[in-house]
């Protein structure tokens, strides 16, 4: 395995890396197959337009965000998921201040590179 993190993670030990204006995210848990980042968006913060080869699903932890995947454009609350399919174009809108619970598969090694929190290990065979 080349990427994993510790088998408990306490929310307070992990810091936020800002992302753009208005939303923070935190690398929670992860190995190389799965994933799971928080984000905390203020009210109007966005998670632009993008796409990607990994699955995500998204449990909507507070707030209330316009969230499009594909074509479509829903407003999803605070209990709410969505499902993005690999290559989708999607984004997100903070409507109101809250946190999303992002989940991918595999993981987003573009999230690790270079980043000082995260354990890469080698990758040489016993």
């Amino acid at each position: 395995m080349r990427y994993f993190s510790n088998v408990f993670i306490q929310d307070d030990d992990i810091s936020w890396e800002a992302v753009g204006p208005g939303v923070r995210r935190k690398i929670l848990a992860y190995d190389d197959s799965i994933m799971l980042v928080k984000a905390d968006f203020e009210t109007g913060g966005v998670g632009p337009i993008h796409q990607h080869f990994h699955s995500q699903t998204t449990y909507i932890e507070s707030g209330e965000f316009a969230v499009t995947i594909g074509d479509e454009t829903k407003v999803l609350r605070t209990g709410d998921a969505y499902y993005i399919p690999p290559h989708v174009p999607h984004g997100a809108t903070a409507l109101q201040a809250g946190v999303l619970l992002d989940m991918f598969s595999p993981i987003r090694e573009d999230f690790m590179t270079g980043h000082p929190a995260y354990s890469e290990q080698s990758t040489a065979t016993a």
